[in-house]
């Protein structure tokens, strides 16, 4: 698989990263692509979600946390610097099959960093039944893109009250609140986020593509241009 990577350790808005899965789809067709990415605070909400049922837009804009809207369904999650976003660009067509694969891939790498973990029905990571890792797909041309965050040191006062899920989806799950449902995996492993970045990497990819300024440049018009809609950058 091929390793995409840029060129410098410039921080950059969310919708950049998704404009990056869909320029790496068309760029890269025949290659099953992976990338990590991290984010200054945001909220990323599905394509079929009311934001305002979801987001605590007051909160979010009184605190510097970015929304988003992503073109993949799911739930609302926030991000920031202290997890990891995972994209597995791939060249199969079907769904099923690329989610599959990205779950695999996730289940590998806890179990490589020691630590017991499972999926579940709702398209999560759960470690002793609490969600640290949420996944997203969605298919664009012949590909599958396929999304997720992994929840290291995130923050959770942030969390909390930037994500405002209705108290019947939270009674589903057995909870009373985001912060009940969710774990850090920090709590479970010694690994530091860097090292977890630098090990994902080596387990999945045999081969690097860093992005020429063309690229950049290429992705950064595209994000202006595909992901303006439903995002709020205050």
């Amino acid at each position: 698989m091929l390793n995409i990577s840029l060129p410098d350790n410039q921080n950059r808005r969310l919708s950049f990263y998704l404009a990056m899965e869909e320029y790496v789809a068309r760029k890269f067709g025949g290659r099953d692509c992976f990338f990590i990415w991290q984010v200054e605070p945001s909220v990323i909400f599905g394509r079929n979600q009311v934001m305002e049922n979801e987001v605590n837009i007051d909160y979010c804009i009184g605190h510097n946390i970015k929304m988003y809207r992503r073109k993949s369904g799911g739930g609302c999650v926030y991000a920031d610097m202290n997890n990891l976003m995972f994209s597995l660009v791939s060249q199969c067509e079907n769904v099923g099959f690329a989610f599959n694969r990205y779950m695999q891939m996730m289940i590998l790498l806890f179990r490589k960093l020691g630590v017991e973990a499972v999926s579940s029905k709702n398209n999560d990571i759960m470690i002793a039944g609490h969600k640290v890792c949420g996944t997203a797909c969605y298919k664009t041309g012949r590909h599958c893109i396929v999304h997720g965050t992994m929840l290291y040191d995130t923050d959770i006062e942030n969390m909390s009250h930037a994500i405002t899920p209705t108290t019947a989806k939270l009674e589903k799950n057995g909870v009373k609140s985001v912060r009940q449902r969710i774990c850090l995996l920090k709590d479970f492993t010694d690994v530091g986020i860097d090292e977890i970045k630098d090990l994902a990497v080596n387990l999945f990819c045999n081969e690097e593509y860093v992005l020429t300024d063309d690229d950049i440049e290429a992705i950064e018009k595209k994000g202006a241009a595909a992901f303006s809609i439903g995002m709020i950058e205050n």
